[in-house]
């Protein structure tokens, strides 16, 4: 696929003046966006690849090919004579480790760097013989350098070296690939037009390594502070356009050119985007006021201020992927039995399917198939939720009963999270479409409800341990609730899921709420 230009959209869609395809002056009434960016929201495109994660795999490939090659060369030439003692036990690791601080130190492990591999290669082979050089006088120093081999030493420093230098060389031509093909690109929204947005899109633009692809921009004005074209993009509508489109298409990064005196104008309009999975940020490259370089990332080398990141991305998304479909799978495996028997029990209990599946809000606010076990009379089933169950409620079987207070009936889940991906074993329960709380549906409740559908929903979360689980009749509980599923994204670790699965069977002795 080529690389994805909204400027070409314009002209594809025989609109060379965005003004005339109503993205100036629309407004998103009822979810609907003007025609140009609802064309540009439809476009196909490949989702970028994070470098965080490029970078991350090439430290990976370093250790385990420089602890390989360094092995190999000890099985083939010393093994036979000497065995594996100390020295060689210690030194493999060590040096492998060793190898990537020094690359790191040298800023070798840049997406950049690592694109353009000849300008890098003087540096890589001063940090390869650094480490030898270290390794030869520790091994000088703590007096074992008779009992190890030279011969290996060397030719795991020759091998060492012909094994990075091709593994760079093919990684720069894969990298340039991706960089044609838009891949190692975030799709980027800008919001706030005028000169600070033109500013910004040309500093952004004379740079190669800054790593965006400009969507779009959004803007609440529609005077002449903010025209139709914005540095050759065009207004495709305002903040509350964007967190529709941002809902219709994938976006990695917003950027705001406000400046930082415009704070009520500022909080209003994040207020609107904060709800996203996506990361926000301030650019600082027009602001007269001046931080601690620190302060400050950077997007390529213009200056911006972290508003919001993405919650659980890159590795963290990788890890908990990981945790979910292990775990997932051990605990399918585990409660296949009781399943099995609670399939029957449904069955023989009532006419209808063993399993009731039911729409609900995913990540992002997509929308998920989920399954349980049928609780309810066929044809009393309410898929929308637009009814909440309450105790002694007649629709309820008497299966049914027991299966909900014990949660049982929410097992078919792990369906979803082991084969779909579309759950999470933790995190923000899915709420169906149209529930509500005292006659209100949830996001009217709730400001900042959709908030906690920045991260995949879960089987189980913070707030069912904390006791807000089961029924949600009061505006009180759904904002607990909402409160608990927030704590958890800002807090999210590996751990804290662990520990929420194990209180979760304790949780289930309180039975109050669950009907």
């Amino acid at each position: 696929m080529s690389t994805f230009d909204v400027r070409d959209s314009m002209k594809a869609s025989g609109n060379g003046r965005p003004g005339e395809g109503g993205a100036a002056g629309s407004t998103l009434d009822g979810g609907k966006l003007s025609p140009l960016a609802e064309h540009i929201a439809t476009l196909p495109f490949q989702k970028s690849i994070s470098p965080i994660m490029v970078e991350g795999l090439v430290r990976l490939f370093d250790i385990g090919a420089v602890a390989l090659i360094g092995a190999l060369v000890f099985a083939i030439y010393v093994f036979p004579v000497v065995d594996f003692n100390q020295p060689y036990a210690i030194a493999i690791p060590a040096v492998s480790v060793g190898t990537v601080a020094i690359f790191q130190a040298l800023h070798l492990y840049h997406v950049g760097a690592m694109r353009s591999f000849a300008p890098q290669s003087l540096r890589l082979l001063a940090g390869w013989t650094a480490i030898f050089l270290v390794t030869l006088a520790a091994f000088f120093f703590l007096k074992v350098a008779e009992s190890v081999s030279r011969v290996w030493l060397a030719s795991w420093y020759v091998g060492g070296l012909l094994v990075l230098f091709s593994s760079r060389i093919g990684l720069s031509f894969a990298l340039r690939a991706l960089t044609r093909n838009g891949r190692l690109e975030r799709r980027t929204a800008v919001v706030g037009g005028g000169e600070a947005g033109i500013s910004l899109i040309q500093a952004l633009e004379a740079q190669h390594e800054a790593g965006v692809r400009i969507v779009g921009v959004f803007d609440d004005r529609n005077d002449d502070r903010s025209p139709d074209t914005v540095g050759g993009y065009p207004k495709l509508g305002t903040v509350d356009d964007l967190v529709e489109f941002a809902r219709r298409t994938h976006l990695d990064l917003v950027i705001f050119t406000l400046p930082i005196s415009a704070e009520q104008r500022l909080l209003h309009m994040l207020r609107k985007l904060w709800v996203l999975p996506i990361d926000i940020r301030l650019s600082a490259h027009m602001s007269k006021l001046r931080f601690r370089p620190h302060s400050y990332s950077y997007i390529g080398a213009v200056p911006v201020l972290d508003v919001f990141d993405k919650p659980i991305a890159d590795w963290d998304m990788v890890v908990k992927m990981v945790f979910d479909r292990v775990v997932g799978a051990l605990a399918l495996i585990l409660l296949f039995p009781l399943m099995l028997v609670t399939a029957i029990a449904v069955k023989l209990d009532s006419k209808g399917p063993v399993f009731f599946r039911q729409k609900r809000y995913g990540f992002n606010n997509e929308m998920i198939e989920v399954f349980k076990f049928r609780s309810m009379y066929t044809d009393m089933s309410d898929a929308t939720a637009s009814r909440l169950v309450t105790k002694g409620d007649p629709r309820v079987t008497r299966v049914g009963r027991f299966i909900r207070k014990t949660s049982i009936d929410e097992l078919p889940q792990l369906f979803n999270v082991v084969f779909s991906g579309n759950l999470s074993l933790v995190g923000p329960r899915p709420h169906a479409a149209h529930a509500k709380a005292e006659e209100r549906l949830y996001d009217q409740v709730v400001d900042g409800y959709f908030a906690r559908h920045k991260v995949k929903p879960g089987i189980t979360g913070w707030a069912q341990i904390n006791g807000w689980r089961g029924e949600t009749d009061t505006e009180e509980k759904i904002q607990r609730r909402v409160e608990h599923d927030l704590y958890y994204i800002e807090n999210w670790s590996v751990l804290f899921d662990a520990y929420i699965l194990l209180m979760t069977p304790v949780s289930l002795l309180k039975t109050e709420n669950a009907y």
